[in-house]
């Protein structure tokens, strides 16, 4: 039984309580939400916290507010989000990543910053204290080699979350708020293509809400790529958006994989896609040029080989989903649920 290490627990009542408590407690204390990712990471002794700030209580992180846009909290659960009629409704691939993500007793604690903060995974790195030191710590934590590619001067462990991809598509923006102030970046920014430092998040800033643009005239679609049809994490995700004219012409168009990279890896696709129809041979070129640069890493579930191949693949299936082809049969057999 792998057990949680001794910690402090902090229960602050507001948001800037809870910066306060991050920034003189420093980097030995961390913020929780719904420790689904932490906790694990804790029993494995990837991250050792002297302290825990939790952020399960902040009334701030829970709001949902219609404007231009959409505002989501960051400290909603992932179950909170899909049930949203807005999202559902108007931001159809968020609710589609954020419904295929682990398993509904997860989702009802994961929260959706935590998801766009999810550590980096491997094969190497998330195991037991005994079995990485059995092998040679990793450069990830305590070692100094990166065991997917020996010579890689930088860890390769991959970006995992699902509603990042699917953010990034929509144009998203994140505000963080520490003891010093706060700032708001685009989401994409928030990433850095490093599977050790892989957030642009300063140490005591807290992720606190989720802004999505008014997207009059888009259309969005996520696709995940995982052996089973729950649980598992992605080894592939596919985050597509695209805005078009009456007549079916795209005025703008947005490609963001996951699973592939340290970062949601973006392709930019406008050159191929603005003022022409998706058309079967404009899609293939697009899913061509997804597949050319997508870097799959051998540190996940199946063949990296395959993983690289099918990307050209599940392009197809969202843009066809985007240009209304009735992809409910392919969606069944790869997600296991009508999304």
């Amino acid at each position: 039984m792998m057990r949680l290490p001794w910690f402090q627990y902090r229960s602050p009542q507001t948001v800037r309580e809870a910066a306060q408590i991050l920034a003189a407690e420093g980097p030995s204390a961390l913020p929780i939400a719904g420790g689904t990712d932490l906790l694990p990471n804790m029993k494995r002794r990837h991250q050792l916290p002297a302290t825990l700030v939790s952020l399960r209580k902040l009334a701030e992180l829970k709001k949902i507010a219609n404007g231009s846009g959409l505002t989501l909290g960051a400290g909603l659960t992932l179950s909170e989000v899909t049930n949203a009629g807005a999202v559902k409704e108007h931001y159809r691939g968020l609710y589609q990543a954020a419904m295929q993500v682990a398993t509904p007793h997860l989702r009802n604690m994961g929260t959706l910053g935590g998801n766009l903060c999810l550590d980096t995974r491997c094969t190497y790195y998330n195991q037991n204290y005994e079995w990485r030191k059995a092998i040679d710590f990793c450069m990830k934590i305590e070692g100094s080699v990166c065991w997917v590619a020996t010579a890689s001067k930088r860890c390769l462990a991959v970006s995992s979350t699902d509603t990042a991809p699917a953010l990034i598509s929509l144009g998203a923006k994140v505000r963080l708020v520490s003891a010093e102030g706060e700032r708001e970046v685009a989401l994409a920014d928030l990433y850095r293509n490093d599977g050790i430092e892989y957030l642009s998040r300063k140490p005591g800033e807290i992720l606190t809400e989720v802004s999505l643009p008014k997207n009059e005239g888009w259309k969005s679609t996520y696709w995940k790529l995982r052996r089973r049809g729950s649980f598992d994490f992605p080894i592939l995700g596919v985050a597509a958006a695209v805005k078009t004219a009456k007549d079916g012409t795209v005025e703008d168009a947005r490609l963001v994989l996951g699973a592939v990279s340290s970062h949601p890896l973006v392709i930019k696709v406008k050159d191929l896609l603005v003022g022409q129809k998706l058309a079967d041979e404009i899609v293939e070129r697009v899913g061509n040029l997804a597949e050319s640069r997508a870097k799959p890493m051998d540190n996940t579930d199946m063949d990296l080989r395959w993983r690289k191949h099918v990307v050209a693949d599940f392009v197809g299936y969202a843009f066809g989903e985007l240009r209304g082809d009735d992809m409910r049969a392919v969606r069944m057999r790869t997600a296991r649920q009508a999304l």
